[in-house]
């Protein structure tokens, strides 16, 4: 069975960080970029433009769509099946708890839960470090995540990892670790 890695967490809680100590430790692990329909920051996302996204809503393509930010952000079928290719694994990044079911439910796939987290103060730091322009958004953003985080008190994760205290290096060997054991490497 094919494997991804979803990566959960407020901004700046180091999703970014650790996928790259992933992808240095295994070059199986690939970032999942998502589909991005709007402005902005375009490292990391595929680009979209609404008639895309509407072909992939007629087809039932969207797996999870997210508004945030003034734009869309979208994991979908057909981008997920072409990461897995290869045996590749995917990390994709969710800031939603409904991004996490909706994926686990509707792409079938072994899927290792890491939820990372860092404070409200680290986020306020790192925002402007990275190059934010809206850390109040991102600020926003980090409420709304420990809100969603504590309306689903039984959210099961194969891995928690507190960014404030936990090295990059050290979150992805754990993580590969989570990952080897859920599915033999070939």
């Amino acid at each position: 069975m094919r494997r991804g890695i979803l990566l959960y967490g407020p901004p700046a809680a180091g999703k970014d960080t650790i996928t790259t100590a992933l992808t240095e430790l295994d070059a199986r692990y690939v970032p999942f970029l998502r589909l991005k329909v709007g402005t902005g920051k375009t490292e990391g996302y595929r680009m979209g433009t609404p008639e895309q996204l509407a072909g992939l809503e007629t087809r039932g393509d969207v797996i999870y769509r997210n508004d945030r930010y003034g734009n869309i952000y979208v994991v979908d079928r057909p981008g997920l099946d072409q990461a897995m290719e290869g045996s590749r694994t995917p990390v994709v990044h969710l800031g939603q708890m409904a991004g996490m079911e909706q994926v686990t439910a509707f792409f079938p796939a072994h899927w290792a839960r890491v939820l990372l987290w860092c404070s409200r103060e680290t986020t306020a730091r790192r925002s402007p470090q990275r190059g934010d322009t809206d850390t109040a958004a991102r600020l926003a953003a980090w409420d709304a995540t420990q809100a969603d985080l504590a309306a689903h008190p039984r959210a099961q994760w194969e891995l928690r990892v507190d960014t404030d205290a936990t090295a990059p290096r050290e979150a992805a060997q754990r993580i590969d670790d989570i990952v080897r054991t859920m599915s033999p490497r070939s």
